[in-house]
């Protein structure tokens, strides 16, 4: 599946388009450069499954949780500082992705062998016109 999002504009529309692909999938790596827009599509994705909270990276806490629209958590991981993969055991990921609950996945590549195989890759790319292709 291919996702064009020619500006800022259109995110939610792409955000729900997302939406209505995820099927029962829960677990969401997200792959791209710094500054791709990873977060800011994650955000869009979190408010159109009903998330009210405020949604920001977890970059320095690691994992943020919301709430959907149902009351049920979504975990928000962004794996930037890890220092090495093994670190993600000490935060509980284990418990975070057998939960069933949905988990977005920010430098997933960090991680490695820790991601479970059940995991969507989701790659999202600047195009040189601006606009972002997200591919899953």
């Amino acid at each position: 599946m291919e996702i064009r999002i020619n500006s800022l504009e259109q995110i939610n529309e792409a955000a729900q388009q997302f939406v209505d692909e995820m099927g029962e999938n829960k677990l969401f790596a997200f792959y791209g450069k710094m500054g791709a827009g990873k977060t800011t599509f994650i955000k869009a994705v979190c408010e159109q499954l009903g998330v009210t909270d405020v949604i920001n990276s977890p970059t320095f806490a690691i994992v943020n949780e919301y709430l959907d629209g149902e009351g049920m958590p979504i975990y928000h991981f962004d794996f930037y500082r890890i220092k090495r993969p093994a670190e993600v055991m000490d935060i509980g990921f284990e418990d975070y992705v057998g939960s069933d609950c949905v988990c977005f996945m920010e430098w997933p590549e960090l991680i490695g062998e820790y991601l479970p195989e059940e995991t969507v890759k989701v790659y999202i790319e600047e195009m040189e016109d601006g606009c972002r292709i997200v591919k899953f």
